[in-house]
């Protein structure tokens, strides 16, 4: 077993290989959102308004209509529409209607939405520079490659 991991957890007995694997994920990604949290509320957003800039800087000049942007999300918002009213309150994203429905909008990034991910970026490579310097190339993609494995097909 993980020293690491059994030292961090104060883990009594040595779990099974699986359950050692998906703690190990579970703390890692537990690790890594705490990280991505700070540096988005560093400039003034939370990580779920960072992901939904992130998708719409992703098709700029354009934009996505709100269930769009939900489906290409990372971790899903329970309620995008709130999430979408706070980005548009701090100018960061604009809303459009379109000429078809009206009651359809579409979510457009603004310059000043564009410029806070231009601010966070630096801060972003900088962790993956870090993580970079622990694994080679080839095991990012292994890991990779073992993740989806595991979620391939519960998704």
């Amino acid at each position: 077993m993980g020293k690491v991991l059994n030292k961090l957890l104060k883990l009594k007995k040595e779990p099974q290989p699986i359950e050692e694997a998906i703690l190990n994920v579970n703390v890692t990604s537990n690790i890594l959102r705490e990280i991505m949290e700070k540096i988005c509320n560093k400039h003034g957003i939370t990580m779920s308004q960072y992901n939904v800039l992130r998708i719409l800087k992703g098709v700029y000049p354009q934009g996505h209509p709100r269930c769009e942007i939900i489906t290409r999300m990372i971790e899903r918002a329970p309620d995008t529409t709130r999430l979408i009213d706070r980005l548009e309150k701090q100018l960061l994203v604009e809303r459009d209607r379109t000429d078809d429905d009206r009651r359809k909008s579409i979510t457009k990034i603004t310059k000043k939405g564009i410029n806070v991910i231009l601010k966070i970026q630096p801060e972003l490579d900088e962790m993956m520079l870090s993580i970079g310097k622990k694994i080679t190339d080839k095991e990012a993609k292994d890991l990779s490659n073992l993740c989806e494995k595991l979620y391939y097909d519960m998704i």
